[in-house]
């Protein structure tokens, strides 16, 4: 039996499974799972691990074969690195250069630190740096292709 065979069945499974525990829920009624905590307990909480599990997997070979195919190349993974080195030079610069730490009161009374402000405004700034440079280039290409 190959792969394919295997992965068709456990896919066939899970998604027998998966439509098992939500028959469960939608035959329990918002009401009652709103009411009971023991109720949604037994079963919201299997359909979480189920989607976690499946999460889980699907990340784990994303990378294994991302992985695989990288280091198979050396043309492939000079590009890696190049690609990882500029996504890391734009996120120190973006926090050492662009972000400002300020300490912030949250809406249930926590304070959040300067780091955490500062980590989350570099994050929204590389967001946006990102973003423009996505739009620049799918703008750039349909420039280019207009042109030809």
């Amino acid at each position: 039996m190959n792969f394919q065979k295997v992965f068709k069945i456990v896919v066939g499974l899970i998604g027998v499974l998966a439509v098992f525990f939500l028959a469960r829920i939608i035959g329990a009624g918002d009401d009652a799972l709103e009411a009971s905590e023991d109720l949604q307990n037994s079963l919201v909480t299997p359909f979480m691990y189920i989607a976690y599990l499946i999460l889980g997997v699907v990340l784990a070979f994303v990378l294994f074969f991302t992985l695989k195919n990288v280091f198979s190349n050396k043309d492939i993974l000079k590009q890696f690195a190049i690609n990882i080195g500029a996504f890391a030079i734009l996120a120190l610069f973006a926090y050492f250069a662009l972000a400002d730490g300020v300490e912030t009161e949250l809406r249930d009374g926590e304070m959040l630190s300067a780091n955490g402000s500062k980590l989350i405004d570099a994050g929204l700034y590389m967001f946006y740096i990102l973003t423009i440079v996505a739009v620049g280039a799918m703008a750039f290409a349909g420039f280019k292709k207009t042109i030809k």
